[in-house]
């Protein structure tokens, strides 16, 4: 009899294992443009997971219940975002597409509740999202660049500063306007720092005319 229990537990710790190892989701939706249950869960190109539900909720939405592999359960975090799109591999068939706007976040829980996105809303994040990471790699590199003209000697600061500018200046009418105000607000007021800093350098020598172009520069980047 004790042995009997014994196994009956251990095929149910099995069994709880199983079903712990894989991700459950409910996903609301406004719409669900024909999704069905069976439809697949991708990422990236991969199959994920699978629609095991889809019912109509008193609140007016609709609830799609999800499943994801194991594999991926770890990729579906506070930064993934749900829509429904056609599926790749079966043009007749609609799928449930899950997106990273970022790395890293936390985990979503088993039988959590998650909003579900429109693919247009879904494609807008992750291109606002990337916009971000641009601006932030960008004003990294510009911060290194002000460390770099602290450590050069000062007749040398002077091309390289007007270097700085002249990027400054092809960057601006390569990017977005979002980085365009990013940089005037944020960059422009630093570089007119360190202009000021050499100027009271120039002075002592009578040589402060030697920033006219510097600054003929800098008008022409404020008015990109």
């Amino acid at each position: 009899m004790i042995k009997k229990i014994l196994i009956l537990l251990m095929f149910s710790l099995v069994f709880l294992g199983c079903r712990q190892s894989t991700l459950n989701l409910k996903i609301r939706y406004d719409q669900i443009q024909g999704l069905k249950k069976g439809d697949r869960v991708i990422f990236e190109q991969n199959h994920i997971g699978t629609v095991t539900d889809v019912s109509y909720s008193v609140d007016a939405y609709y609830m799609v219940d999800v499943v994801i592999k194991k594999d991926f359960a770890n990729a579906a975090t506070e930064h993934s975002l749900f829509f429904i799109t056609t599926d790749p591999e079966n043009k007749n068939k609609k799928a449930v597409e899950m997106i990273q706007l970022r790395k890293g976040g936390s985990s979503l829980q088993d039988g959590a509740i998650v909003s579900g996105s429109t693919k247009s809303s879904a494609i807008f994040n992750q291109m606002l999202s990337d916009l971000e990471k641009k601006i932030e790699v960008f004003k990294k590199d510009f911060e290194q660049f002000l460390e770099d003209l602290r450590a050069i000697p000062e007749s040398e600061k002077f091309k390289t500063l007007e270097k700085e500018l002249d990027r400054l200046a092809e960057d601006m009418k390569r990017s977005s306007e979002a980085v365009q105000e990013k940089i005037r607000k944020e960059l422009l007021p630093r570089l007119r720092e360190e202009l000021e800093k050499l100027r009271e350098k120039l002075q002592e020598s009578g040589r402060e005319d030697e920033l006219k172009p510097l600054e003929t520069k800098m008008e022409k980047i404020r008015g990109i």
